[in-house]
């Protein structure tokens, strides 16, 4: 199992970002992906899930709106679009397979925001 993720950078507030999930060596399509993020000193927190066909997404409470999940199971892929950023966003940005999983991933994709 590979999971592999991209995207991140340095962005200002209000600004956007778009992340990637290339997935391999398992059947991506047959399992539900999330992004989780991490913050150093806390925990791994849930920020979205996917269903397996990408029908139906999910949101954490403090996304409001802001991001939109989104697969490509023809391409093993997954992406986080993340609009309207906030300093809050600020973190390690990983995927995890599973709905509301939060362990697991690759070597994550950091995320600052900053003016």
């Amino acid at each position: 199992v590979q999971l592999e993720e991209s995207g991140g950078g340095l962005v200002q507030p209000g600004g956007s970002l778009r992340l990637s999930c290339a997935a391999s060596g398992f059947p991506f399509r047959s399992f539900k992906m999330s992004w989780v993020r991490q913050v150093p000193g806390k925990g791994r927190e849930w920020v979205s899930s996917i269903s397996e066909d990408g029908t139906n997404q999910y949101y954490a409470g403090f996304v409001k709106d802001r991001f939109t999940i989104s697969r490509d199971n023809a391409k093993n892929t997954m992406t986080l679009q993340m609009n309207s950023l906030n300093a809050e966003d600020t973190a390690l940005y990983y995927c995890a397979i599973g709905y509301m999983a939060v362990d697991g991933g690759g070597q994550g994709t950091q995320v600052t925001v900053s003016s």
